[in-house]
């Protein structure tokens, strides 16, 4: 693995540490965990779900709408949570690499496979130090690096 990688893995997994930290300080019992980026590859942002805050929802809703966004990053209310405040390196490193639009067909592949691959390895150190077992049983949680739009390689 290069020096530039490693330091985006880094980068990505401190941000994503203290995110996670600041959002598990709230007591509360998450199902749901993840790491996401747009199709255009820009600097990930976390999202996540807790049985509480689902409840909430319910509350304020149906209960059909509750099921209906029971696994939806974008719909969670800690959807960025902690980016402005702990993800500011990551986006100038993704800032500071080719830019993916510029890229032809295949380099624009490896280079949004490079940017994954450090959200996928982040993730799993994050659950390896236990980060995830905070507030509930590490097995009752999933964790997931995706992406926020379909990748369709040309």
């Amino acid at each position: 693995m290069n020096k530039e990688i490693e330091i985006l893995i880094a980068a990505i997994t401190k941000a994503a540490r203290m995110a996670f930290q600041k959002l598990f300080s709230n007591g509360e019992h998450f199902y749901y965990c993840a790491l996401l980026t747009t199709g255009e590859g820009f600097a990930p942002v976390i999202s996540a779900w807790s049985w509480e805050a689902l409840a909430r929802v319910t509350q304020l809703n149906s209960e059909t709408y509750a099921q209906s966004i029971k696994w939806s990053y974008a719909d969670s209310p800690y959807y960025a949570f902690g980016y402005d405040e702990y993800f500011s390196d990551v986006k100038q490193l993704f800032e500071h690499r080719a830019n993916i639009d510029s890229l032809n067909d295949e380099d624009w592949g490896k280079e949004f496979d490079v940017r994954l691959t450090a959200m996928v390895k982040a993730m799993s150190i994050l659950d390896k130090e236990g980060l995830f077992a905070q507030n509930q049983s590490r097995r009752s949680i999933l964790i997931v690096s995706i992406q926020q739009t379909p990748y369709f390689p040309l």
